[in-house]
């Protein structure tokens, strides 16, 4: 075997030097990988505003709006970065559903200097006096999904137990008790339940005096009945089912007093509550969750919803200060 001669020390000292420019490089491209137990590298230091969508519908609308988009890529999301309305944002895609929403608000988080949270995107109506096309603001939002499911004791009658009844203090849909979810945070790390997620005042402030989006009516040769709406406040839910159940849309609206339903923004709210990050959602109704006439609406009308949910969160971020 042929013995390897000694390197010299200075270029051993030139050597290390290249490969701690090169794993700097690395960390700036956002390529590193983070070890287990160790601290999450920041992607970018700007303070920016995560802008959230759940699938890619929603986003396509947003994407070309963006000034001097940069691509980002963690655990298989991308992140643009860029200006959008003149505003830093770190826009990406959650995924569908409450886990995906919960995980990937958390990796923004941790991998971004995010200010403020907002979700924009589509949902399913519950509150009858609106309709597909409107885009609701709702001050708070809460899990519905986060259940007891309740003995059944006789035919139709179910039972919970004694420990937990003092927690159902919202009405069952058969045998499906809401209850709050335990949540943490840095400013309150003392375990605690809570049902309802509060959007930032300030965020909701700056949505109330919007005018004059614009809305759209029709999209291509698909037209809306009625002129679309903007409405701040009021409530919504999240759960993890697609909702498309009259019975159940009846439910939410009488029981939660909600606006709209959807699979995210709950799980949004959550994480930025235990961040202590501001948030708001802007959601449009794609379809009525089961109370319209004929099949689920959103099919036909997602393109519509996604581009006035779109509208308001421009509106917005053109607004904000």
């Amino acid at each position: 075997m042929q013995s390897i001669p000694t390197a010299k020390p200075s270029l051993i000292a030139r050597c290390t030097r290249l490969l701690g420019a090169l794993a700097l490089a690395a960390v700036v491209a956002g390529c590193t990988t983070t070890a287990p137990g160790k601290t999450a590298v920041r992607l970018d230091d700007t303070p920016r505003i995560a802008v959230i969508s759940a699938f890619a519908p929603e986003l396509t609308v947003l994407l070309p709006q963006v000034q001097q988009p940069a691509k980002h890529s963690v655990n298989g999301v991308e992140f643009t970065t860029g200006t959008l309305e003149g505003k830093p944002v770190v826009v990406f895609l959650s995924g569908i559903s409450m886990t995906n929403a919960a995980m990937n608000t958390q990796l923004v988080l941790d991998r971004f200097n995010v200010s403020h949270v907002v979700f924009s995107g589509i949902a399913g109506g519950v509150n009858p006096s609106l309709h597909i096309g409107d885009v609701t603001v709702p001050a708070q939002w809460g899990q519905y999904m986060e259940w007891l499911m309740a003995r059944e004791d006789k035919p139709g009658q179910y039972s919970a137990p004694a420990w937990m009844k003092s927690e159902l203090t919202m009405p069952a849909f058969g045998m499906m008790h809401p209850r709050p979810v335990e949540v943490r945070s840095a400013a309150q790390p003392k375990l605690s339940k809570k049902f309802w997620f509060e959007a930032d005042p300030k965020m909701l402030a700056t949505a109330r005096s919007l005018q004059n989006v614009g809305l759209e009516h029709c999209l291509a040769a698909t037209c809306l009945k009625q002129r679309p709406q903007l409405v701040v406040g009021g409530n919504g839910v999240s759960g993890q089912a697609f909702v498309d159940n009259k019975a159940f849309r009846e439910y939410a609206f009488k029981t939660f007093e909600a606006n709209v339903l959807d699979m995210e923004t709950a799980a949004t709210a959550m994480v930025a509550h235990s961040n202590g990050v501001p948030y708001i959602a802007f959601r449009s109704l794609s379809d009525l969750a089961g109370g319209g006439e004929g099949e689920n609406e959103m099919g036909t009308f997602m393109g519509v919803a996604a581009a006035n949910s779109a509208k308001v969160l421009r509106a917005f971020l053109a607004n904000w200060k």
